[in-house]
């Protein structure tokens, strides 16, 4: 995400929440007066958010002060400050709840990443995010992603080719051999195919794309494909296997035991609880 596209972004939502005036503040607050105020979390958190909350309250006082206590990625104990802040008291009190509104919710999906990829160690699988993101905010909640330890799958459609059923329905009379070769005719892009039963992925191993996405299989399925795999080697590298839908915290160890490299789960980004911060000037 460019810095205009960021700039952008805090516009749009500075204009949502300002409307013309803060206009309880401006009748309170002297201009000149100044503060120090700390962001604090009061649940156990992944913190990510810094550098947006940082250029947010930079729009309202260029020369604020503003410091983290901890880094994106740090895991935060309840109650604990984690922000601190001095500058126009106009300032704090106008920026403070866009601030906390991109803080609580990036913050929530890097909580969210993180308890999956917790949940597979020792496992060496990779937890993916997908495209289910909140409009507008795709970069920062993947970045939220990453700093959680999770592994961003592509940003946009033309990162990587990734064929999946609605292709194979629209395109019925071209089997997946067919549709590889005329895909590696047009870009040097990683190439997915999306399967969603055996004889399919079957269909799909003898292809030999880069990664194979086993969509909405159970365990026992699975498991007959890192079974096929392992007895049926490329003499070049196996296509890598990913599995998709139906994942969540209760069942995402049963996913890495079967010996699949890469998990993506759209849960990361699009079921999560905000998590709990607020601003107190002191």
């Amino acid at each position: 995400m460019s810095k205009k596209q960021i700039k952008q972004l805090i516009d749009l939502t500075i204009n949502e929440d300002l409307g013309t005036k803060d206009i309880t503040t401006d009748i309170f607050i002297p201009k000149d007066m100044i503060s120090e105020a700390y962001i604090i979390t009061h649940q156990k958190a992944t913190f990510v958010g810094f550098e947006i909350v940082k250029s947010i309250f930079k729009r309202f006082d260029k020369n604020i002060q503003i410091k983290s206590l901890f880094k994106d990625g740090d895991i935060i104990k309840p109650e604990t400050r984690i922000i601190k802040l001095k500058g126009k008291t106009r300032a704090l009190l106008t920026g403070e709840r866009i601030a906390l509104n991109f803080l609580s919710h990036l913050s929530a999906v890097a909580t969210n990443t993180a308890e999956f990829v917790n949940a597979i160690k020792p496992y060496k699988v990779k937890i993916l995010d997908t495209r289910k993101t909140t409009p507008g905010l795709r970069f920062l909640e993947k970045l939220a992603v990453k700093k959680a330890g999770g592994t961003n799958h592509r940003l946009n459609l033309s990162e990587m080719v990734l064929i999946k059923d609605n292709h194979h329905i629209a395109c019925p009379k071209m089997p997946i051999k067919d549709m590889l070769i005329k895909a590696r005719k047009k870009t040097k892009k990683i190439i997915t195919v999306e399967v969603e039963d055996f004889e399919h992925f079957k269909e799909a191993w003898i292809a030999k794309p880069d990664i194979i996405l086993i969509d909405n299989m159970n365990l026992a399925q699975i498991k007959k494909i890192v079974h096929f795999c392992k007895k049926n080697k490329h003499k070049s590298k196996n296509p890598e296997l990913e599995v998709s839908g139906g994942v969540n915290l209760h069942n995402v160890r049963s996913y890495a035991q079967t010996g699949v490299e890469r998990i993506s789960i759209g849960a990361l980004t699009h079921t999560k609880k905000s998590i709990n911060v607020s601003m107190e000037i002191v």
